[in-house]
This record gives C-alpha cells, sequence and structure tokens, in this order.
C-alpha cells in the first residue's frame, strides 16, 4: 500500500470538501493542490470528479430532516412535489448543456487566463450582487420558488462548466441576483447539487472505467471519507455564517485567488493547462 499516495487523496479530498459548496471553485483549488503535489494525471482528474460524492454525502445528512419530510410527503402534498419538480427542473439543464459541449469546453477553456478571469470576475459580481441583494429578496425560502425560479437557476449553474466559475458561486450568487435570499439560494444550491454532483461522479466513473482498476480503491476510500468530513464542517459553519454575515469577504478572496493563478502560470509553478 502506497502510503504517499494515501496521503495525496486525503488531502485532496480536504480541499474537495472544504471548497465544493463555498463559492470559490473546488475546480479551481484542486487543480493548484494536484499540481503541487504531482497528483494530476488522467487517473487523478476521474478522482477529483468521484470524491464529490462523499461532499454530497455531508449536505444528505445535514439537509437530512426535509429531504426525508419531501419523500415522505412526495406521493400527496403539493408542496413537497413541487419542491422536487424544481429540483429535477433545475438539474437538466447541466445535464444537456454537459453532454454536448463538456469536452469542447475541457479542450478550449482550461487556460490559466480563462480560470482566472472567471476567478476575478466572479469576485466582482459578488460584490455587486450582495450590494443589490439588500432591497431585490422576494424569495426567503426555497418552498416559495416557481418552476421559472428553477430553470432560471439551473440555467446559472450551467455557468460552472467553465473553470474556475465555481458550481455553488454560480447558483447562490445566480440565485441571489435572481431574488432569492442569501440563506433560500444557500439552501437550494445545496439540493441542487445532490443529483448534479451524484451524476458527475457516476458518469466520470462509468466513461473512464478502462482506466481504473480495485487496486484504486483504497485511494478513493480515502479521498471519500475526508471529502466527507470536511465538507460536513464546512457545510455546518456556512449555514451559521450566512446567517449573519454576507459572501463580500469570498469575493475578496477570488479576487486575490485570480492573481495567484496567473502568478503561479507565468512562473510555471503550476501546470494549469493540464
Amino acid at each position: 500500500m502506497d502510503i504517499t499516495l494515501l496521503v495525496k487523496a486525503a488531502v485532496m479530498g480536504i480541499v474537495e470538501g472544504l471548497t465544493e459548496f463555498l463559492p470559490v471553485s473546488s475546480t479551481g483549488h484542486l487543480i493548484l493542490a494536484g499540481a503541487l503535489l504531482g497528483f494530476d494525471d488522467d487517473k487523478a482528474k476521474v478522482f477529483d470528479i468521484a470524491i464529490q460524492t462523499g461532499a454530497i454525502l455531508a449536505v444528505i445528512i445535514v439537509y437530512w430532516q426535509k429531504i426525508r419530510e419531501t419523500l415522505v410527503a412526495l406521493p400527496t402534498q403539493r408542496q413537497a412535489q413541487a419542491f422536487s419538480l424544481n429540483v429535477v427542473i433545475a438539474f437538466v439543464p447541466a445535464v444537456i448543456l454537459g453532454l454536448l459541449f463538456g469536452k469542447a469546453i475541457k479542450a478550449h477553456l482550461f487556460t490559466p487566463v480563462v480560470v482566472a478571469t472567471t476567478f476575478i470576475i466572479g469576485g466582482f459580481i459578488i460584490l455587486w450582487a450582495e450590494r443589490r441583494q439588500q432591497t431585490a429578496v422576494r424569495i426567503q425560502d426555497v418552498d416559495e420558488m416557481s418552476p421559472m425560479d428553477a430553470v432560471k437557476v439551473g440555467m446559472v449553474q450551467c455557468l460552472a462548466m467553465i473553470p474556475g466559475t465555481s458550481r455553488s458561486g454560480a447558483t447562490i450568487i445566480g440565485g441571489m441576483l435572481l431574488g432569492l435570499s442569501r440563506k433560500a439560494a444557500t439552501d437550494f444550491s445545496f439540493y441542487l447539487a445532490i443529483p448534479t454532483l451524484i451524476g458527475a461522479g457516476a458518469y466520470s466513473l462509468y466513461k473512464e472505467r478502462a482506466i481504473l482498476s480495485m487496486a484504486d480503491l483504497p485511494m478513493f476510500g480515502v479521498g471519500l471519507v475526508f471529502s466527507f468530513l470536511s465538507a460536513w464542517l464546512c457545510v455546518r459553519w456556512l449555514l451559521r455564517y450566512i446567517a449573519s454575515h454576507s459572501f463580500v469577504p469570498f469575493a475578496w478572496y477570488r479576487i486575490a485567488f485570480g492573481l495567484v493563478v496567473l502568478a503561479t502560470a507565468w512562473s510555471g509553478v503550476v501546470k494549469w493547462s493540464a
């Protein structure tokens, strides 16, 4: 058993769990961490996607009461049916556009300039959204969302296919710009992450199954465990944080991180084009 490889898997799992649900782009951080650790081959790319399942398990546990109540009420209560339908509606655009353009996006947009630019632009959008949020809220709870609201959030989520955008950042900040409260946007982003990330992980494992073997199970297992633990802590912290704080610090972090991407790319420290 390669202990060094397992340590790298643990570090990558922690990075995934801590960044997946914050508006800071887990993909960008995983690329940076993978490059610094020498953990960036084709198998590592599958690993990065697969360990999202651990992070999603943390969301399911944190939101289990709402999920359980919805499942129980689904056959009879319209509110539960409407909520479930909204999650499905918001999920569909990413599936369609991902299958159509995913390969082209990976081939042409994963460059240091694109990643850094989306980090920085995203930071300024967060600053604008927080300033606008004070007067534009019309939806306080996810149960108040209409199917059209779900469609719009689903379309916004598709922006996350551009490297450096952040799926959570796109859905949370996009939701806020569409009139959702900070809490409603965050909650719906988490619910939407469940089918989105599980689907992405399953599809990646199936698509790249030829390069995987039983010997990889310990590495994936360690990554999943550490992804789950760090995501569980992060999600619980974030829900407390948004009750009395804005996303402004994340905006400035994104801008600073965008500059780091450019600096590491220009200096050759990180091979972002990989």
